[in-house]
């Protein structure tokens, strides 16, 4: 392995996080846990809003993240108390990743799904209307707002959005709620700057969902099981969590420095080599596990529909942002797995390991000379 460079040593997102107040809605979740962390050691502030985490184990408590920020409690559904948060903290920059995350889930709680991802983002802008203090929010949706045709095609931001699931659509209402605050009340030079992130699925160390590959891989593979899949030929777009972080990051810097010039909806995605089945990334993981199997029938008795094809074009980051990925699908998989082996050999202490990891994404991303990784301190 070459010689890592810290990435406290460098100049990340031309360092615009440090000192400043950062609010992350959904910090106690697997994605906002290591947004909080990446945060963290880039010198932020940082003010997490959410629920109490829904796993157990979760990210949240294996990087003892309430030790290291300013952990709040709270729903985003209720409006008067993230308000209050907000004028206590007056935070400059808001990323905001509150959302009941599940597809099937979403179908036996339709209510909770466009309560949370609709209204929930609908009380977040209203709050940043009414807080001073704040100049970037970046808005996290998902890859499947867009209405799937389930072709061999890749989505682009002008795409229709839409949804044939709650969670789907929901997404979809909360990108087109975001287009109209900025049309309506973020359109001048001197209001809030704001942009929505489309990311593809997402995986690392830390995911203990329900219903998540992923997760469910890791689950069988420790209690020596056999992986069983629902659909072993859907194709998704796969990447890292850091992947997508690193977008947001330099989205919300770029938001800082040159406003609404970077305002509007960003896909953050794999290279076209990370569009693979569910299938193959499972015998991947088991690859790297070092043993186990998959196979047997899933339980299709109460089946829901899930898309069996979504990619995403990312031209726009690409060429706009200068954000490209970092790590192809096998160091993705390989990173994931090993952080999944630390926790289980480490009993859950996984603080100095996640920054580890994230040192050598930077790494990996200065030897390919990256936007955001800026220049050495």
């Amino acid at each position: 392995m070459s010689k890592m460079v810290s990435h406290a040593r460098r100049q990340l997102f031309d360092d615009i996080y440090r000192g400043k107040t950062v609010l992350v809605t959904g910090h106690t979740g697997f994605k906002g846990s290591w947004l909080a962390l990446w945060l963290h050691s880039l010198g932020a502030k940082v003010v997490g809003y959410a629920l109490e985490p829904l796993t157990d184990p979760s990210m949240f408590n294996a990087i003892d993240l309430p030790t290291k920020i300013t952990h709040i409690i709270g729903d985003v559904r209720d409006f008067g108390h993230l308000s209050a948060v907000m004028e206590t903290h007056q935070p400059q920059i808001v990323f905001h990743l509150a959302a009941q995350p599940l597809v099937r889930l979403s179908y036996r709680e339709p209510q909770l799904t466009y309560e949370t991802n609709v209204m929930g983002t609908v009380n977040l802008l209203e709050a940043v209307r009414r807080t001073s203090s704040v100049r970037v929010v970046v808005n996290v949706t998902s890859d499947k707002c867009y209405e799937n045709k389930e072709w061999d095609y890749s989505y682009r931001e002008n795409d229709p959005l839409g949804g044939f699931d709650p969670y789907s659509s929901s997404k979809g209402c909360a990108e087109l709620v975001s287009a109209s605050y900025h049309r309506s009340f973020f359109n001048n030079p001197d209001s809030v700057h704001m942009a929505s992130a489309r990311a593809g699925n997402v995986v690392g160390g830390g995911d203990w969902a329900s219903d998540r590959i992923v997760p469910d891989c890791i689950r069988s593979l420790q209690s020596s099981a056999r992986v069983v899949l629902r659909n072993p030929q859907a194709i998704r777009p796969w990447q890292h969590v850091l992947e997508s972080l690193s977008g947001y990051l330099w989205l919300g810097n770029l938001l800082w420095v040159k406003g609404h010039a970077y305002s509007g909806p960003w896909n953050f995605g794999p290279e076209p080599g990370g569009n693979i089945t569910v299938q193959e990334v499972v015998e991947k993981i088991i690859k790297h596990w070092g043993e186990g199997a998959w196979g047997g029938d899933a339980d299709t008795s109460q089946q829901l529909h899930e898309a069996k094809f979504l990619k995403l074009d990312c031209t726009r980051a690409n060429n706009l942002l200068k954000w490209f990925s970092v790590y192809d699908i096998e160091q993705t998989l390989r990173v994931t797995t090993a952080w999944y082996r630390a926790y289980y050999c480490s009993h859950g202490k996984m603080w100095e390991h996640s920054l580890r990891d994230i040192e050598e994404y930077v790494e990996a991303a200065s030897v390919k000379k990256l936007a955001w990784v800026g220049k050495t301190l």
